[in-house]
């Protein structure tokens, strides 16, 4: 039976294992396609997922309930079976489960990891903007994440614009390119924000008198807000019925038809109106929220999710007859003044209400431990186990649209899986491996292995330099020439 530290090596062999060279197109030579190609640079390869079998561990599966002494194996990047005495297909890697706890990845519904940029504050509505054109794959958060089971993020604009950018959906394929970690299945989305960050209440810019102040930007009141969102889907409206127009003349056969301008700031609320973009707006204060639900009664869209909504307790019938989720913090509040109406009951409240409800992280740090929020869950309003792990698996699924393919463990979904040393909900259990799509991109014993070969690399390369680079006699180093009493020196100041 193959170990857990085998992973790291049938992860390594996936890799790099080659592809079959292409046959040379017609009319060229074998010689001169193959300098075309050489000429080329190489496409990154897309790691190849050999089976995996997870005997006789404890299995969450979150929507099926939760198995003990059972098997789970993953083939082609998806869960093949969930079952007991399950046969592994041949050269599938092996795991022994016994002990262990495995679940669905967390999902994080408010992120900013991997974002080189966060928000374009030159203006309140900046809706043809795209966070996946600031994606940066090598930020060491990705990898961090994975360590606490973390698999999938929807990362967000920032909260400075009424309306800001468009959202990106990501699985944390760490070593992979851009491309292959954005879900394209996944339903387009945009941020919207209201209250105290989009009109500048703490900006931090000091007010000197007798000083010329830097411009204020359009809204600075909670009236000026509603008043940017009732405007900008006004012209949309009437954007979507120039082009709504010109596609049913098209339809007719018309010709020499000259289409409306685009405009690719509209676009992006037409997606709203004809629900092809969900909302996920930023909001703190129940009055604010309320004011955007009836803004999307008004002009008929829907509003997906209310993010942070710490004051959603208060309005959570109303966020329930509007089918809205709320994805809000654990614990945080008091940080200004329209979080002060923040309990750490949010959440609860807002489910026994009907809400679908999640807990994100808004921060790299916290989306390493979303199993730990999750777990107060149960302290600050009774939740069972089973609906502390909701709120960060398949609750986060349903609100973003990708429920058909995350959130739990099923037979035909992604094999994104998680294997945990004990409970998730516990602060004594760690993850072992983080999978997604049957592709294992954390392991903590292939981790620590790695750790020591840096440390053994970096010894090495550290001789190299010192024998190639003599330190100085005279300068306080221990090179030739620097005596005894430079050499003191230096170990009393490294003692200091």
């Amino acid at each position: 039976m193959k170990s857990t530290a085998m992973l790291g090596v049938a992860l390594m062999a996936a890799v790099t294992t080659l592809h079959a060279q292409a046959p040379a197109k017609k009319g060229k030579s074998a010689a001169a396609a193959k300098t075309a190609a050489a000429a080329q640079p190489a496409a990154p390869m897309r790691p190849v997922a050999a089976p995996v079998l997870i005997r006789n561990a404890t299995i969450m599966t979150v929507t099926k309930g939760t198995l003990t002494n059972s098997d789970i194996l993953l083939v082609n990047g998806k869960i093949a079976q969930i079952g007991k005495n399950l046969t592994a297909p041949a050269g599938a890697t092996t795991i022994d489960g016994t002990g262990k706890v495995v679940t669905p990845g967390i999902i994080d519904p408010h992120s900013h990891t991997m974002m080189d940029a966060t928000n374009e504050g030159t203006r309140s509505v900046t809706a043809m903007v795209r966070v996946r054109d600031v994606l940066n794959n090598t930020a060491p958060s990705i990898y961090r994440e994975l360590a606490g089971g973390t698999t999938t993020i929807n990362v967000l604009h920032g909260s400075a614009n009424t309306i800001g950018g468009q959202n990106a959906i990501v699985k944390l394929k760490w070593g992979r390119p851009v491309d292959e970690m954005v879900m394209a299945q996944a339903p387009a989305g945009i941020k919207f924000a209201l209250g105290e960050n989009v009109t500048g209440k703490n900006d931090g810019n000091v007010v000197v008198v007798g000083q010329p102040q830097a411009p204020k930007r359009y809204p600075q009141s909670r009236m000026g807000v509603e008043e940017t969102i009732r405007d900008e889907f006004t012209r949309a409206l009437d954007y979507k019925a120039d082009w709504d127009e010109y596609n049913a003349r098209v339809a007719k056969g018309e010709k020499d038809l000259i289409a409306p301008r685009r405009d690719l700031e509209l676009d992006a609320i037409k997606e709203i109106l004809e629900g092809k973009r969900m909302v996920h707006s930023h909001s703190y204060r129940s009055d604010e929220m309320l004011m955007l639900l009836e803004l999307s009664d008004e002009f008929h869209f829907h509003v997906q999710t209310l993010q942070h909504g710490l004051e959603g307790y208060k309005i959570a019938s109303e966020i329930a007859a509007h089918h809205t989720g709320l994805s809000t913090f654990a614990d945080m509040w008091g940080y200004k003044i329209e979080a002060y109406d923040a309990i750490p009951y949010n959440a609860a409240v807002a489910m026994r209400h009907g809400v679908v409800t999640t807990i994100n992280s808004d921060d790299d740090g916290r989306a390493r431990r979303l199993n730990i929020d999750a777990a107060k869950l149960i302290r600050f309003g009774g939740m069972t186990e089973d609906e502390a792990m909701n709120n960060i698996t398949i609750n986060g699924a349903i609100q973003l649209g990708i429920d058909k393919w995350v959130g739990s463990l099923e037979p035909g979904k992604d094999a994104d899986v998680v294997i945990w040393t004990g409970d998730p909900l516990s602060v004594y259990s760690r993850v072992e491996t983080t999978m997604i799509e049957g592709q294992v991109y954390f392991d903590r014993q292939q981790d620590a292995n790695n750790r020591q070969a840096m440390v053994a690399e970096r010894a090495e390369l550290e001789k190299e330099d010192a024998a190639m680079n003599p330190r100085p006699a005279g300068r306080g180093g221990n090179g030739a020439g620097a005596g005894a009493g430079a050499s003191s020196t230096t170990s009393q100041m490294e003692n200091q």
